[in-house]
């Protein structure tokens, strides 16, 4: 892989979380209130085909890109990199990731305005994202669908009523604020 240098004259610097989850037909169990020492009870289905987010959320700007794949690996992931890539040509990514097995795929191809930032192995709680894809968890606890096209109808909704400052509440931390600031990006 050849060198990136965090300076470039044709654009900006960008900060990304990124990360992927999996969304499907199985019933996301959530918390329900219910009677001391009962059990929530709900509807559930247990169908298991599901389909997986890639997302990349820029905290600075709540900027966002969402894709729907099949599966997880490193051919997907490149793919969404280019796509992030294509739709921001004149700037640099610098991308946070998780130590996922398609992140460091060998036949990963990585754009040449992106850099990955690989955060500590075992570390959820220092990336943004994760706090996304709880959100949506929460949204969808005990919800159930029909099939895999109301499961992509779903998403569809979901992703279009994400706003930006929804999206900066979610991953903005003052700690990462500053080191961003610090670093002027």
């Amino acid at each position: 892989m050849r060198e990136k240098s965090l300076e470039r004259s044709e654009g900006r610097c960008r900060y990304w979380v990124s990360d992927e989850t999996r969304v499907g037909l199985l019933t996301v169990a959530r918390r329900k209130l219910t009677g001391f020492g009962v059990k929530p009870i709900g509807k559930r289905e247990w169908e298991f085909c599901y389909r997986w987010l890639y997302g990349a959320f820029e905290p600075k700007s709540g900027q966002s890109l969402l894709m729907e794949y099949s599966h997880l690996d490193g051919e997907c992931f490149g793919d969404f990199l280019r796509r992030l890539s294509q739709r921001y040509p004149n700037e640099l990514h610098v991308v946070q990731v998780d130590n996922a097995p398609g992140h460091r795929s060998q036949q990963l191809e990585v754009p040449e305005n992106v850099v990955l930032l690989f955060q500590p192995p075992y570390c959820p709680e220092v990336n943004g994202a994760e706090r996304v894809w709880e959100e949506l968890k929460d949204d969808w606890g005990w919800m159930r669908f029909s099939g895999l096209e109301d499961l992509q109808n779903q998403i569809s909704k979901w992703v279009r009523k994400l706003s930006r400052s929804a999206l900066q509440k979610l991953t903005q931390w003052d700690w990462l604020m500053d080191a961003l600031s610090v670093a002027g990006l």
